[in-house]
């Protein structure tokens, strides 16, 4: 019963290094059953080598990891045999048809008989890949690929699926299939951990963890991080057709960049600059200078903006 309630992911001061390098530096998390957890991060944060540890196709430098109540360190066969893992290229075998991947997944999984066939025809159908079922994986595009390793990582009823950039090149229709199939999965009560760049993406996510150089620097709901207080201010201005508005504000003081936006220009403010006196001051000096700009009345952060802000307070902390 115990085992039963557990959740579905507990990792506790995970690490992994390389020689000297600490790809991952002390890692905690939970993902709860039925719950999407986002791990997000820039290139060369420590995402894939955390979901690679998580997974246990990389052993831990310390720490320790459970899944769906499993020791992943001391019991890894068994832990690995409640897991689906896509990982972020395709692995599976391009020489062999998409049904005899299917197959060598079941049967590397223990899936045979009846269950076998109920899975066969819940991936084919689920992930629409039988009009390509007699395919060659490696002829497939890279949305049906996408696909194919999806449906072998679930053939065998996982409690836990780890995604790794899993709408990384695929089409928007391809991305927005996955994840009513997410849904659909966490529904039925599978934890699911997923690795994105895509800002959008992490909104759908019930909670999230940010990494930099190996740590986890934030994490909590999309509302949660949506609330963080920020060190530099954002406003916003509309242009007018045909004004060099970006050239000229971006030239202005206390500007630290600007972002154009459909139809506007969002502007982030040094630290320290007050937004309600910077956008005074700039409507007057654009209506001497000839600039048509108006200036949005409230700017809300996105999650973008707080991932920034906070990956540059702790570059600005380190020595």
């Amino acid at each position: 019963m115990a085992e039963a309630l557990a959740p579905a992911i507990a990792a506790a001061h995970l690490a992994r290094s390389f020689g000297k390098f600490k790809a991952v530096d002390d890692v905690s998390l939970a993902v709860a059953r039925g719950e999407v957890f986002g791990l997000l991060g820039a290139n060369g944060a420590g995402k894939t080598t955390a979901i690679r540890m998580l997974c246990g196709t990389l052993a831990p430098s310390g720490g320790t990891i459970a899944v769906a109540g499993v020791d992943m360190v001391r019991q890894a066969r068994k832990a690995r045999a409640r897991i689906g893992y896509v990982t972020q290229r395709f692995t599976l075998y391009g020489d062999l048809s998409v049904r005899e991947n299917l197959l060598l997944q079941a049967g590397l999984y223990g899936v045979a008989g009846e269950r076998l066939q109920r899975r066969m025809d819940w991936a084919l159908e689920r992930l629409e890949l039988r009009a390509d079922a007699d395919e060659r994986a490696a002829r497939l595009p890279l949305g049906f690929q996408r696909r194919l390793a999806i449906a072998a990582a679930l053939l065998h009823e996982p409690d836990v699926l780890f995604l790794d950039e899993p709408t990384s090149g695929i089409d928007p229709l391809a991305r927005q299939h996955l994840w009513e199939l997410v849904y659909e999965l966490t529904a039925a009560g599978v934890g699911v951990l997923v690795t994105t760049h895509y800002m959008d993406e992490a909104l759908f996510c019930d909670r999230l963890a940010l990494m930099d150089r190996g740590r986890v620097i934030a994490s909590g709901t999309p509302g949660e991080l949506l609330a963080t207080p920020l060190a530099t201010a954002l406003v916003e201005f509309r242009v007018g057709a045909g004004s060099d508005g970006a050239t000229w504000l971006a030239a202005r003081p206390g500007v630290r960049e600007v972002l154009p936006r459909a139809g506007t220009l969002r502007v982030r403010l040094q630290a320290g600059q007050d937004a309600g006196d910077f956008v005074a001051r700039t409507l007057a000096a654009a209506a001497e200078a000839g600039h048509a700009l108006a200036a949005e009345p409230r700017t809300t952060p996105e999650l973008e903006d707080v991932f920034v802000a906070l990956l540059e307070q702790g570059e600005a902390a380190r020595p």
